[in-house]
């Protein structure tokens, strides 16, 4: 037989032995068992690896090669004496062991007995029977370690057992043969390394069942499932390989025509398989219920139902991603989810997958809601069919009676409150709905309800800002009103005792104009609301004189002094500057009352304009000023104040990029500061300049 086949086999199984060997290094805590099983496998990957070399080249020398061959099977005895209890025959039986094992390694370097290898196979019995009692031992401790253990505690070594078995099963064949045949089967010899290789996953799922051996190992399921179908479709091929072989050899004048035929079919009968959802399911749920400790890998899990949740680029409502997310842990085709309304009700917020029905809503008392609100459960309709009183005598949902794949109600609870539910249709494959599923559809449930509540927050708060942003403007236009309704009234209370003052006259024309005027320019601020507003160019010394010449009626009359001869321009909007000086100076007048003195101040600091209106009312103190002065719809000036001019005029001058500031103690007045930037740089002009058309 070509020696490069075995080279080829063995050096698969170096390979594979020292990618494992090299994954659980990784993880090892020191501990004595995992040291032991990392020795086995290095010695078994350094056995696998010499004997490739020699079967490809010849050159090495035949005492390493059956010291290799004692060495890694009394490794491997090794590692199984430490698993099992320290008796005192046992200890006897470890003892025999090891001093066979011992001597076999000093004959192999003491005496050369093989004449040949890979040649004339022709050896002595003694060796072969050590190697066949190496074996045979083998065998009965793990027959004796299977055995001694509590039927709870065999599912962590069964794989172990397994792979070791078959590894001195083997062994113990080749060796059986030898001595019968007085010579070592080549086939048998070449095939070990493919042997051996196919023993690493078996070894790999008991080194993770095992964490008292301390080695933290982990195995993709991924990676187990991807490698399993890879494995069953290699394995598929070459049957359908021998039997199409088969077909052509006896298939007479047709051989070829039905190979052909036969290969084409097995083939499209292979992509058929690999694209069988149903199929990959029921692989799926084998490899999770036989290798390993938990169904669910849940580091994988909770990364992809947050993906599912979160993620809404391709425009996914979210109430389907919740659906989805849930589905897809028991491989469910789709489902329903009802979300609680305002009136208590359970209304249907999406379906997915389809074949739910429609079902607008539940009763916020039908009885499936009470038992899960009260419970907290998942309710599995099969088994409320089969045992009713687990559920407390619950009957079927009559809204489920024309959904006839309708498989499990899941509660979805955000905090203590039954946030929604969804019903999973029944998936693809059989599957058994133990308390692991139950745990995790109850755990996801409680992360889809807090995504949906924090949607439904997200929207009532849009909708309150939108209704804030409205209210607010009302509140400021109904300030302006009051105002001017104020200065109106003013009019007509004196109207009567000035009718035949022409002076009187002609200040009431100009009151009324200014608010016509006022009213004008409301409207239109009210018409172009949610429309971005021009900024301009605004001359501050005419502006003020404007709005002090506007409360001049009121006492105490406002004094202005402008501290610079330097013209000085703010970019902002004219109507709503003025309205902030004004609403600061009316405050300032009814502070100081009739007999009082107001001064407004302008002056320039640096890049900035400082505008001061300074009263000697009775003075604020500091925690008015910081918990109720600014604060909207604070006021003391009980049913007649709204509350809202000092917070407009301060938020309007921070939206300039200034700030309004407030100084004031009690009993010594008041003053507030308007800080605001500068405009670009303007030669030095007249302070008498008027404001721009």
């Amino acid at each position: 037989m070509n020696g490069w086949i075995g080279a080829v086999s063995y050096g698969i199984g170096a390979a594979a032995y020292l990618v494992l060997g090299l994954t659980l290094a990784a993880g090892w805590r020191g501990r004595r068992h995992g040291g032991l099983l990392l020795l086995a496998i290095a010695g078994t990957a350094l056995w696998a690896a010499v004997n490739a070399w020699q079967l490809a080249y010849h050159t090495v020398p035949l005492a390493w090669l059956w010291s290799l061959e004692t060495g890694h099977l009394l490794l491997w005895l090794v590692f199984l004496w430490q698993l099992l209890p320290d008796g005192g025959r046992l200890r006897r039986w470890r003892f025999a062991s090891y001093v066979l094992g011992g001597m076999l390694l000093a004959y192999h370097w003491s005496a050369p007995w093989v004449d040949g290898f890979l040649g004339a196979w022709q050896v002595t019995e003694w060796p072969l029977m050590g190697q066949l009692l190496l074996a045979l031992t083998g065998l009965v401790l793990l027959e004796q370690l299977y055995r001694n253990l509590h039927p709870e505690r065999r599912w962590a070594v069964k794989f172990l057992c397994l792979a070791l078995g078959t590894l001195f099963a083997y062994e113990f064949y080749l060796y059986a043969d030898a001595l019968l045949f007085k010579r070592i089967n080549a086939e048998l010899w070449q095939a070990r390394g493919l042997i051996s290789a196919l023993l690493v996953p078996l070894l790999a799922v008991s080194a993770v069942r095992n964490p008292d051996w301390s080695i933290d190992a982990f195995v993709s399921r991924d990676v187990v499932f991807h490698s399993t179908a890879l494995f069953g479709a290699g394995l598929y091929l070459l049957t359908m390989a021998a039997a199409g072989y088969y077909v052509r050899l006896y298939g007479g004048e047709w051989g070829r025509v039905l190979q052909a035929a036969f290969l084409v079919a097995a083939l499209v009968l292979l992509a058929v398989l690999l694209f069988s959802g149903q199929l990959r399911a029921r692989l799926r749920i084998f490899l999770n219920k036989h290798f390993f400790n938990y169904r669910y890998d849940y580091r994988k899990e909770w990364l992809r139902i947050t993906a599912v949740l979160s993620q809404d680029d391709d425009g996914t409502p979210l109430g389907e991603r919740v659906i989805r997310a849930l589905a897809e842990l028991v491989e469910s085709p789709g489902g329903a989810l009802w979300v609680r309304s305002d009136s208590g009700r359970y209304l249907q917020r999406a379906d997915w997958g389809g074949q739910t029905g429609e079902i607008p809503w539940i009763e916020a008392d039908d009885p499936a809601i009470a038992f899960m609100k009260r419970r907290e459960w998942v309710i599995d309709l099969d088994e409320l069919q089969r045992l009713p009183e687990l559920y407390e005598a619950l009957s079927r949902p009559p809204w489920l009676a024309d959904c006839r794949d309708a498989w499990l109600l899941v509660p979805l609870f955000h905090g203590h409150e039954l946030w929604g539910m969804v019903l999973l249709l029944r998936p693809r494959v059989p599957l058994d709905c133990n308390w692991e599923v139950i745990d995790v559809l109850k755990t996801a449930g409680r992360q889809a309800a807090g995504f949906l509540a924090f949607e439904e927050t997200a929207a009532r708060l849009l909708e309150a800002r939108q209704f804030e942003g409205f209210n607010r403007l009302s509140a400021f236009v109904v300030h302006d009103l009051k105002n001017l309704i104020a200065q109106l009234s003013l009019v007509v209370r004196n109207a009567e005792r000035h009718a035949g003052n022409p002076e009187f006259f002609r200040d009431a024309m100009t009151t009324v104009e200014h608010a016509v005027g006022k009213m004008s320019r409301l409207l239109e601020q009210l018409k172009s609301m949610g429309k971005a507003q021009q900024s301009e160019r605004i001359a501050l010394r005419p502006l003020l004189e404007e709005v002090v010449s506007a409360r001049a009626g009121q006492l105490p009359r406002p004094q202005f002094v402008c501290e610079t001869r330097e013209e000085m321009w703010v970019e902002g909007q004219a109507e709503r500057l003025a309205s902030a000086f004004e609403h600061v100076i009316q405050n300032a007048q009814e502070a100081a009352g009739k007999r009082g003195r107001v001064r407004v101040r302008l002056a320039r600091q640096g890049r900035q304009a400082i505008v001061e209106v300074e009263d000697n009312g009775p003075g604020m103190d500091a925690a008015f000023i910081r918990q109720r002065l600014f604060k909207p719809f604070e006021t003391t000036k009980g049913l007649t104040g709204m509350g809202i001019g000092a917070y407009e005029s301060r938020e309007y001058a921070r939206q300039m990029g200034g700030d309004l500031v407030v100084r004031s103690a009690p009993g010594e007045g008041s003053c507030f500061r308007f800080v605001l930037p500068l405009a670009v740089q303007e030669n030095h002009t007249d302070c008498d300049k008027k404001v721009p058309a």
